[in-house]
């Protein structure tokens, strides 16, 4: 079998940096969750504040739970791919989620610098700063980190896949 040289990264390495920056972000929403208040006044703004029943279930719970989901999947996207319509799925779903989270990561930068949301929603200008400079590009480093998981995670199945095939040039 015919190794890349320009490949030198541990097998699985991008899956396990996703995985901990998605069990990283369900800590940080289980902690506001159980009252902790360091760091959603800025991302929340009044929500944190008052903290309505709707939005500590969905907003900091429910996303808790998505992100050990997540972590199961940048965990998943580390081990070695399984083969036919599951490996297949899990990559699907590591790109997937690179593109929701590069997508929400862009448009909200864009939208802030762009001021799109004029005089109706007030964005403080401390929730604005951390906006820009903490929280969009977090989302933009976790799409970066799943979508090199998923992409390593399709080519060491096709490299496996064609060092199983003898009759293959390689």
């Amino acid at each position: 079998m015919h190794e890349d040289p320009q490949d030198r990264t541990t097998p699985g390495l991008w899956g396990r940096i996703a995985c901990t920056w998605a069990v990283a972000f369900a800590a940080l929403h289980f902690y506001w969750a159980l009252g902790g208040s360091r760091g959603l006044s800025v991302s929340a703004g009044p929500l944190a504040e008052e903290r309505p029943g709707w939005f500590v279930a969905v907003g900091l719970w429910g996303v808790g739970i998505l992100c050990l989901v997540g972590g199961a999947l940048g965990w998943r996207l580390a081990r070695p791919r399984s083969r036919g319509l599951a490996g297949r799925a899990v990559t699907a779903l590591g790109w997937g989620v690179c593109a929701v989270l590069l997508v929400r990561g862009v448009s909200v930068e864009v939208l802030l610098m762009a001021d799109a949301t004029g005089q109706e929603i007030a964005v403080s200008p401390e929730q604005r700063l951390w906006t820009l400079v903490l929280w969009n590009p977090w989302f933009l480093v976790g799409g970066l980190v799943f979508g090199l998981a998923a992409r390593e995670s399709g080519r060491a199945a096709g490299r496996a896949g064609r060092a199983e095939d003898p009759g293959s040039a390689v």
